[in-house]
C-alpha cells in the first residue's frame, strides 16, 4: 500500500509541460509492408522526454543491453544517455520515441565478436560471411596475457533507438536512428578456465580513435538495411567506468551522418561527467557544489540522531551541476518518524540546492524503500512519495 501525503505534497509532474502532438490521436505506422493503426499518448511527464507509440513495441535486441555491462549504473546511463544525445537532432517536441527495430539481438551478438583469422574461420567452420566481428583480431601470437593485452575489446555493447515523426494526415515514419556503442575504459579478461581475472586500462585516446573507426564501420553497415538508407543516424560514444565503480560512465562524442550518406566524420565531444559526493574528485573539480553537500549532510546529522550518512550521485554538463541523486539510508523505528524525516529533507532540499538542478532523494531502511523526493529543474518545491 502507498500513500502520498498532501502536506507536503506539489504535483510538479502533473504539471509538467506536455509539448507537440496535442490531445490523444491514433496514427498509422507501416511495419512489415502493411499498415498499422497505434495510438500516441497526449501525456508527457516532462518536455524532457519523448512521447511514445502505443501498443509499445519492445526492441529486437530486448534484454541484451544489460550484458557485458558492468554495473547497473552503466546500463541505466547507456540508455537514456543516448537520448540525451538524440535530443541534440530529434527534438522531443517533433520526435516519437521507438525502441530499436532493427538490429536484432542474434546481429549485435555477432558484431560484438573479434575478427576472425582465416585459420580460426576454417576451424570453427564458419564462412568469410560470418566474420563480421568489430573488436580486434586476437592472432594467437605471444602468451595469452600478452594477447590480451595486446588487443583488448573495446566494443561491449551496441544499443539502438529509433526516431519518428508524424504528418497532418496521421501517417508516422522512421526519420532518425540513434546508435550507442558503449566502450570499454577497462577490459577484463582470463588466461584460462576459472583462472584469474586480469585487467587492462584502455586510455581516453584509444577509445576514442577506436570507437570512430568502429561508429564508420557500424554506419556502413546499417546503410545495408533498406529501412534505414535514407534516415539520419547519429552515433555516440559511451564510456563505461569498471566494475568497482559507484558512478556512471558518459557519452564523450557524437556524430551525425545525414540521410544517404555513409561518412561518419563530424565528431562533436560531449562534455558530460559523473562525480561522487563526497570524493575527493568531486572536491578538487567542483569544491563548491562538494561543499553544499556537506552542509546538507551536517544539517540532517544535527537534527536526527539516526542518520548514518549519505551519498550523492552528480552529473555534470558543460561544467555544471545538471542532476543530483542521493541516497539516504537511515534507521526507523515507526512510521511517525519516516514522515518527520522526509518533510525535513525535502524541506531542505528546496533551501539547500539551486533549482536549476534536477535532484532525487531516495530514504531507505535496511535496504527498503521508506520515500522518495523529486525536484525537476525549475521547479519551486518536491513531489514527496511516502511509502507504507
Amino acid at each position: 500500500m502507498k500513500k502520498w501525503y498532501p502536506l507536503i505534497i506539489s504535483m510538479v509532474l502533473l504539471a509538467g509541460c506536455t509539448p507537440g502532438f496535442g490531445s490523444d490521436n491514433k496514427v498509422v505506422q507501416k511495419s512489415n509492408n502493411k499498415k498499422e493503426t497505434s495510438v500516441v499518448s497526449s501525456y508527457q511527464i516532462s518536455d524532457q522526454y519523448y512521447k511514445n507509440i502505443y501498443p509499445y513495441k519492445t526492441s529486437k535486441s530486448r534484454g541484451l543491453v544489460v550484458s557485458n555491462l558492468n554495473t547497473s549504473y552503466d546500463i541505466e546511463e547507456f540508455e537514456t544517455g543516448l537520448m540525451r544525445v538524440a535530443q541534440r537532432n530529434y527534438p522531443p517536441d517533433d520526435y516519437l520515441f521507438q525502441e530499436g527495430q532493427y538490429l536484432t539481438s542474434d546481429t549485435i551478438t555477432k558484431w560484438l565478436n573479434r575478427k576472425y583469422t582465416a585459420n580460426q574461420l576454417k576451424k570453427k567452420g564458419l564462412k568469410e560471411q560470418d566474420n563480421v566481428g568489430l573488436n580486434p583480431v586476437n592472432d594467437g601470437k605471444g602468451s595469452a596475457k600478452q594477447q590480451n593485452e595486446k588487443n583488448p575489446i573495446y566494443l561491449a555493447q551496441i544499443l539502438e533507438q529509433d526516431y519518428l515523426t508524424k504528418d497532418s494526415k496521421g501517417n508516422v515514419k522512421l526519420s532518425g536512428v540513434a546508435i550507442g556503442l558503449a566502450l570499454n575504459s577497462v577490459y577484463y579478461y582470463q588466461t584460462e578456465k576459472y583462472g584469474s581475472t586480469y585487467d587492462v586500462n584502455i586510455p581516453q585516446k584509444t577509445l576514442d580513435e577506436k570507437g570512430k573507426q568502429i561508429a564508420s564501420e557500424v554506419v556502413r553497415r546499417l546503410r545495408n538495411i533498406n529501412a534505414l538508407k535514407n534516415v539520419p543516424i547519429t552515433v555516440g560514444l559511451y564510456k563505461q567506468q569498471s566494475k568497482d565503480s559507484v558512478i556512471p560512465g558518459n557519452y564523450f562524442a557524437y556524430a551525425t551522418v545525414p540521410a544517404n550518406s555513409t561518412s561518419a566524420d563530424d565528431w562533436k565531444n560531449i562534455n558530460e561527467k559523473y562525480y561522487l559526493f563526497p570524493s575527493d574528485d568531486a572536491e578538487k573539480a567542483h569544491r563548491d557544489d562538494e561543499k553544499t553537500f556537506e552542509n546538507f549532510k551536517t544539517d540532517i546529522e544535527d537534527f536526527f540522531p539516526n542518520y548514518t550518512g549519505c551519498i550523492g550521485r552528480a552529473r555534470y554538463s558543460d561544467g555544471q551541476l545538471a542532476d543530483l541523486s542521493i541516497d539516504i539510508p537511515i534507521q526507523f523505528y515507526g512510521q511517525a518518524e519516516v514522515i518527520a524525516f522526509t518533510q525535513y529533507v525535502a524541506g531542505l532540499v528546496v533551501k539547500t540546492f539551486p533549482d536549476y538542478v534536477n535532484l532525487q532523494v531516495s530514504i531507505t531502511a535496511n535496504n527498503e524503500a521508506k520515500a522518495l523526493i523529486v525536484r525537476n529543474s525549475k521547479a519551486k518545491d518536491p513531489t514527496v512519495h511516502i511509502y507504507n
